[in-house]
């Protein structure tokens, strides 16, 4: 596969590019099909990657009339971290492949804006450099190899590099089939590799990692995590109640209701469906955040009104990395984080404790 195109020779976007639709369709012109395949595919027949974005559609907002909203605050505390909106960076691997500053661009601009960036297991920028790259909160998602070992590891380094949560991923057991990466022949170019398991062999090579990963992980092993993380633990991955209830009852910080962007298990229910479930079964014990499909700031307040304290945002971020490096992930992150500041004065609600359930139907 053909490594990615150098930034001086990406398209910048254009002045009126005002929406993340219009930063994905540059995105597409700036990528090699490999790579736009690869960040773009879901699993099999996709039916879940478009279910995540229909449900949005699915539950319309009644807004509020004859609210001060002169001014809207969409600021939040979340585990421990004050956050200037609730729109956070989710952990996606490989972002060499949509510019050559990969994670560290990603960083820098969530750090500047004050918001969280999840860092992949699978980064191509090893998690201590990209901890390195910019202030702020950050947390470490992890995948659990065969290899304790190896695992026990990358906690100890996250935990030393001074990430503030560590993130398990329950839903990749085995690695769903994206059938575009199977067409293409999808590899690692030559000059990258997932930095965080240099010397392991097996760095450059995406199939074989996800080998690696332990298909026997199971609920016994979050107190394990739990006794060697020394920071909160959050599962990822989890669109079932009983799931959420036990998670909870076995001690996690934090549960993100995911279908990991329909890359997995094809036909699981869109995360925002699952949703109020798993926030009914959670009680307000531990905050629940949201992933799948958000593309706008109206997404975003309604998965706030629905019970997420947050929600991550993937693709739109790879978006705009790879059309203009940081300053393309700072404009989605903007764009997203005023579209939701208009969309609460809009609906009436000038801080988020007023984005209640009420203010959607369905």
């Amino acid at each position: 596969m053909p490594s990615s195109t150098p930034s001086s020779a990406r398209p910048r976007p254009e002045p009126g590019a005002l929406t993340v639709a219009e930063l994905a369709r540059a995105a597409r012109r700036a990528l090699p099909r490999a790579a736009w395949d690869y960040f773009r595919a879901g699993a099999d027949g996709e039916v879940t990657l478009a279910a995540n974005r229909r449900a949005f559609a699915r539950w319309p907002l009644y807004p509020r009339v004859l609210v001060d909203v002169a001014r809207c605050d969409p600021g939040l505390e979340l585990l421990g971290a004050r956050l200037a909106f609730p729109i956070l960076i989710a952990p996606m691997a490989y972002q060499k492949l949509a510019h050559p500053d990969g994670e560290l661009a990603t960083a820098r601009a969530a750090a500047g804006l004050g918001t969280v960036m999840v860092v992949s297991t699978l980064a191509t920028v090893a998690l201590e450099e990209v901890a390195a790259a910019a202030p702020g909160p950050r947390w470490f998602q992890l995948y659990v190899h065969r290899d304790r070992g190896l695992t026990r590891e990358l906690v100890a380094r996250a935990r030393a590099a001074g990430y503030g949560a560590l993130v398990l991923t329950v839903d990749a057991p085995v690695l769903g089939r994206r059938l575009a990466d199977v067409r293409n022949g999808f590899a690692l170019p030559p000059g990258l590799a997932m930095a965080n398991l240099a010397g392991s062999g097996t760095e450059g090579d995406h199939f074989g990692d996800a080998a690696r990963h332990d298909p026997s992980l199971n609920w016994r092993d979050l107190d394990w995590l739990r006794g060697i993380a020394g920071v909160p633990l959050l599962v990822k991955g989890i669109v079932r109640a009983d799931d959420a209830a036990r998670a909870v009852a076995a001690g996690v910080a934090g549960v993100i209701v995911s279908n990991h962007g329909g890359r997995q298990l094809d036909g699981t229910v869109a995360a925002l469906d699952a949703l109020p479930g798993v926030v009914a079964a959670v009680g307000g014990s531990v905050p629940v955040l949201v992933d799948g499909g958000v593309r706008w700031g109206t997404d975003v307040l309604k998965a706030l009104a629905l019970g997420a304290a947050a929600v991550l945002v993937g693709r739109p971020v790879l978006w705009g990395l790879a059309v203009d490096g940081e300053a393309g992930v700072a404009r989605v992150l903007t764009l997203l984080r005023d579209e939701l500041v208009r969309a609460m004065a809009l609906a009436g609600c000038p801080e988020l404790a007023a984005v209640t359930r009420d203010l959607v139907g369905g």
